[in-house]
């Protein structure tokens, strides 16, 4: 098979934007996946009896997965073929959501989750790696804008779509739809895409895999177990002491490494750190909320999957909006400003919703899922393009690679701490009185198990109380992310170095910031 090597403008490929189609088509899987679940999981913690602890992991095996092979990822695509990888990790995607569709009880939902995590994990560096050996600097641009529409786009698609299966077909549907669109993105990369390799790149580093993997598993387990054991428990320290240490050895090895698979020494440039710090916040705020939402939205409020979907639409329309006015207003304000008033808005917009009571209604949430979108948008646009922006050329991969696997990271962070503190006070506040014991404790697992067990008892106090002590934890939640998102906000203005906007070849406007220091003489790309 030829590789293909970079096109100069006069040669360039003519099947190109046919190519990009295929990308569009891999991309879009990934995006309709990552919010179709947030709506099914009200549906499927009734039809399997999954408590709020379990529920996390059919929403972190996935997240965790994806951020620990990323990095990998990427550079078996880069020795072995990205097109082959690429249809690789489609392929193991659509081997995930076939188990998940067929999957009966929540350990396989698990499994097929961590499975389609793997398949991801290829498909989202490969795809946007790419993007330089088929387009010219003039092009680029655009194309990636491409590339990043489908990926938004299937972030509202997804609570629609999914609603409207669930509405009509059993849970499992929400897994099968991914079937076909997997096979469209395997044949369209099959036919449409050429082949493209990096040979000098570093190897994958088998050791910091694993402990990649392993420390970040352990730490979601201890989080995740934490509000049934208790902080205290044995198993739940040792958890956190093991993720510890894991951690701890791979920054060592990685550190040591010539050619790192993961460059912690990015983390030293000022600009870098605290625009990913920031970025990562948004992804730890952003993923807590979609795992609490839909939960209120459904079992509260009272909507089918369907119109939880749709009233999911405010946050993601202020998202879009704000992605998509983000850079003009970083021209004219600088990414400073732009990204500490995001972290406000988002802040202002949890504090908002920390306010709502079982009485508010939709339109009250409507309103504040609006202004947090905005500030999502405000805050990780310009927070990404500034991390990248205090990278030297040579070193913008790496440091891509290591800004995605910190987004993840906080991501799956973030659905296990923020539902865990959710779980701790629905089961604190939840009145329980006058339950035979093993009722109380199926109605204490989760606001849709409180919900089923009432309705099976007649016991209207019981759902009344459940929907009083979902929005009591929904409330500190936000106040989490209110508190969170205004200090990094703070710690954005103080000490967020002012990046410059980047033109279409990718080079700097301007002067380089003081951020951009060259890279060490160490061999590292």
């Amino acid at each position: 098979m030829v590789t293909v090597t970079p096109h100069p403008e006069t040669h360039l490929d003519p099947r190109r934007w046919w190519a990009l189609g295929a990308l569009v088509a891999s991309m879009l899987v990934l995006g309709f996946d990552m919010t179709i679940l947030n709506v099914a999981l009200p549906t499927m913690a009734g039809e399997l009896g999954a408590s709020t602890g379990e529920q996390q992991w059919m929403a972190d095996a996935y997240v965790v997965v994806f951020a620990a092979l990323m990095l990998p990822a990427g550079l078996l695509g880069d020795r072995f073929g990205r097109r082959r990888m690429l249809m690789v990790g489609l392929g193991v995607f659509l081997a995930g959501s076939l188990v998940g569709a067929l999957a009966g009880d929540v350990t396989w939902v698990v499994v097929a989750r961590a499975v389609m995590g793997v398949g991801g994990a290829l498909v989202m560096p490969l795809a946007l790696s790419v993007l330089p050996s088929l387009f010219p600097p003039t092009e680029r641009t655009k194309a990636v804008g491409i590339i990043s529409a489908a990926s938004a786009l299937g972030m509202p698609l997804g609570p629609i779509i999914g609603g409207w299966l669930l509405d009509h077909f059993w849970w499992g549907s929400v897994f099968l739809i991914n079937v076909p669109m997997a096979a469209i993105g395997i044949a369209a990369c099959l036919f449409l895409l050429p082949e493209t390799r990096d040979p000098a790149s570093p190897k994958v580093d088998a050791v910091s895999t694993a402990l990649t993997a392993a420390g970040l598993g352990a730490l979601i387990y201890a989080i995740i177990e934490a509000p049934n054991r208790g902080w205290g428990d044995p198993l739940v320290l040792a958890l956190i002491a093991g993720s510890v240490a894991l951690l701890t050895a791979l920054v060592l090895r990685e550190r040591r490494s010539v050619r790192p698979m993961l460059d912690m020494s990015l983390l030293a440039h000022r600009g870098f750190l605290l625009n990913a710090v920031a970025a990562t916040l948004v992804m730890f705020v952003l993923s807590g909320l979609m795992f609490v939402l839909p939960q209120y939205l459904q079992a509260v409020l009272g909507n089918d999957a369907l119109g939880t979907g749709v009233r999911m639409l405010p946050m993601m329309g202020g998202l879009m909006v704000a992605a998509r006015a983000a850079q003009p207003v970083v021209e004219r304000f600088g990414s400073r400003g732009v990204v500490s008033a995001g972290l406000v808005v988002l802040a202002f917009a949890a504090f908002l919703g920390s306010r709502t009571t079982v009485e508010s209604g939709y339109g009250f949430t409507a309103l504040w899922l609006s202004i947090a979108g905005l500030g999502f948008g405000f805050a990780v646009v310009p927070a990404m393009d500034g991390a990248l922006a205090t990278l030297p050329a040579a070193r913008a991969g790496s440091g891509s690679g290591l800004l995605m696997t910190l987004r993840q990271v906080g991501g799956a962070i973030g659905i296990a701490l923020l539902g865990s503190l959710l779980a701790s006070a629905f089961r604190d506040r939840l009145d329980v009185s006058g339950l035979p014991e093993g009722a109380a404790d199926t109605a204490r697992e989760s606001v849709v198990a409180a919900h089923i067990v009432g309705d099976r008892a007649g016991a209207a106090d019981l759902v009344t109380s459940a929907n009083s002590a979902y929005v009591h934890g929904m409330g500190l939640v936000l106040l989490v992310c209110g508190i969170a998102s205004l200090a990094a906000a703070l710690l954005a203005g103080a000490f967020l170095p002012n990046t410059e906007s980047r033109d279409v070849t990718g080079s700097m406007k301007g002067k380089p910031t003081p951020d951009m220091a060259p890279a060490p003489a160490d061999g590292r790309q």
